[in-house]
């Protein structure tokens, strides 16, 4: 059982620093002029429902074994990267439709935020559901031990990158990135999917 733990920590830890899980989001933070707190705050919301599915196919996985697991895969293997790949593009089309952003402009964003937070739901963290598999011969309580593990390491992890990235960030002069912030979201975003498709 302690190696099941380990093994899901270590896991949640690497995986808290896949880029698709965090470039979205300091990408369009930052196109958006958010503050740190914003961009800290959108990241939390993000990861936990990243690891809210996670957990929920975990639960699945662990009560009714293998059979489910290739199901889930080919359901959820295409809805985040065409979630990332038409945000990518609305932002790309954007930055052409309207010449160019401005880091200034201030809204509340709750569209972006909500495709941000239904991509993570809809990419749940299939490597871990083996673990899941193997716990739920340990009951429910491992089960849940296992899913808290999970979730607590994703996010923090998801946190703690998101919070370095910007303090490294923050010494750059975005002026020249001002201008064609629109297209590189755009464009990052589209990467994001394409890549996790691979």
């Amino acid at each position: 059982m302690q190696t099941l733990l380990i093994g899901s920590a270590l896991l949640s830890l690497f995986h808290a620093l896949i880029p698709s899980h965090w470039l979205p989001i300091l990408a369009i933070g930052r196109q958006h002029a958010w503050s740190t707190y914003k961009i800290m705050w959108v990241t939390l919301v993000a990861g936990s429902t990243h690891v809210l599915s996670t957990v929920l196919a975990g639960g699945v996985f662990a009560a009714l074994g293998t059979i489910l697991a290739d199901q889930a895969e080919k359901w959820t293997a295409w809805i985040s990267p065409v979630a990332l790949i038409g945000l990518g593009a609305y932002y790309i089309w954007a930055h052409y439709y309207h010449h160019h952003f401005h880091l200034h402009k201030q809204s509340t964003n709750w569209g972006i935020i909500g495709s941000l937070a239904i991509a993570m739901f809809f990419s749940p963290c299939l490597e871990i559901e083996g673990y899941f598999l193997a716990a739920g011969q340990y009951g429910w309580w491992f089960v849940a031990l296992l899913a808290l593990t999970y979730g607590i390491t994703t996010v923090m992890g998801m946190l703690v990158w998101v919070w370095l990235a910007l303090h490294g960030l923050h010494r750059l002069n975005w002026h020249a990135w001002e201008h064609n912030a629109g297209i590189i979201t755009g464009v990052t975003l589209v990467l994001s999917g394409i890549l996790s498709k691979l």
